[in-house]
């Protein structure tokens, strides 16, 4: 694939599934064995539904989610995305009850591509940062 089909299919995943809630998107961008990385979410299943599942958990969690891709570089074989989400924590998250609190946080998405498809992505994002503004977690304490 070209570059700019990289960069178009990296960014597909932040527009159609996890803004646009399109579950069916996600089985056109991830291969079957999809890997997922991310030690702020383990145990994601591979493949697409387990990319589903993991955009499901947020934009459940927070029924305004949106996520703002602000940049995409990409080469023949990967593509990297800096992007941020915010939303308001309105329903459970991973056992976090409900606490209506505004929240918003920066990431990296990081993709390996094979055969036109996603077939490894490592994703870093401040998860501390959610639970600190999510009351569930103290701040640091400034010197």
């Amino acid at each position: 694939m070209s570059v700019e089909q990289n960069k178009a299919l990296a960014r597909r995943f932040f527009d159609e599934v996890c803004n646009g809630r399109n579950r069916a998107a996600a089985n056109e961008i991830f291969t079957a064995d999809h890997q997922y990385h991310d030690p702020g979410a383990p145990g994601i299943p591979n493949g697409p539904e387990g990319m589903v599942q993991l955009a499901a958990t947020y934009y459940t969690a927070f029924g305004d989610a949106r996520w703002t891709v602000h940049d995409v570089i990409a080469t023949d074989d990967t593509a990297a995305v800096r992007w941020s989400g915010a939303g308001t924590h309105t329903a459970e998250l991973n056992g976090i009850p409900a606490t209506h609190k505004r929240a918003s946080v920066t990431g990296l998405f990081f993709c390996k591509i094979r055969g036109g498809k996603i077939a490894e992505s490592y994703n870093q994002w401040d998860t501390l940062g959610l639970l600190q503004q999510l009351g569930v977690v103290p701040q640091l304490a400034a010197k």
